[in-house]
């Protein structure tokens, strides 16, 4: 299975970038230990893991500390032995995709085109609220991840850009 860790981290000099190699990681927290390090003095850091085109697991610290994770899908704890490890302790969010195909009441939704069609097949978990205070909130990411066609690649680009790390994740993809 092929995988991309990318770690993207503001501190007091704005957002760096960087890649990070998860072989050989024993635990979630060596993986954790590899993300701080990545940018030891962040305010915040947060680790994209993007596996085989198809799945994204999102880490986040904040000072370092209080890991919280997002899966897109739990078929990916079950098919890799990486994504086993990176969710085997993740509950189910409280949306489910199921949730984003159901019509939205009241009037005066203009909104028609963002509203994806749901992935039947995908099962997200974990921590759906970790990027809300970021502006990405919890439906806008599940609306990211269930959306038919979208690449884990392409979720974590619009994440970074929302975010204003954009062209830092941008660079090291092209590094």
């Amino acid at each position: 299975m092929s995988t991309f860790a990318a770690a993207v981290a503001r501190g007091k000099n704005g957002w760096t970038a960087s890649e990070v190699e998860l072989t050989g990681a024993a635990d979630i927290e060596e993986v954790v230990d590899r993300l701080r390090d990545a940018e030891p003095d962040a305010e915040l850091s947060l680790l994209f893991v993007e596996a085989d085109d198809q799945y994204l697991v999102i880490l986040r610290l904040d000072e370092g500390e209080d890991l919280r994770v997002f899966g897109s899908d739990s078929a990916y704890a079950d098919e890799s032995r990486l994504g086993a490890l990176l969710l085997a302790d993740v509950e189910t969010p409280a949306l489910e995709i199921d949730d984003l195909a159901a019509p939205r009441s009241g009037a005066g939704d203009d909104d028609e085109d963002e509203r994806p069609a749901a992935d039947p097949d995908a099962d997200p978990l974990g921590d759906v609220e970790l990027l809300a205070d970021l502006g990405i909130s919890s439906h806008r990411l599940l609306a990211l991840c269930g959306l038919e066609g979208m690449m884990p690649s392409d979720v974590t680009a619009e994440i970074c850009q929302k975010l204003g790390c954009g062209d830092e994740l941008e660079e090291l993809r092209e590094a």
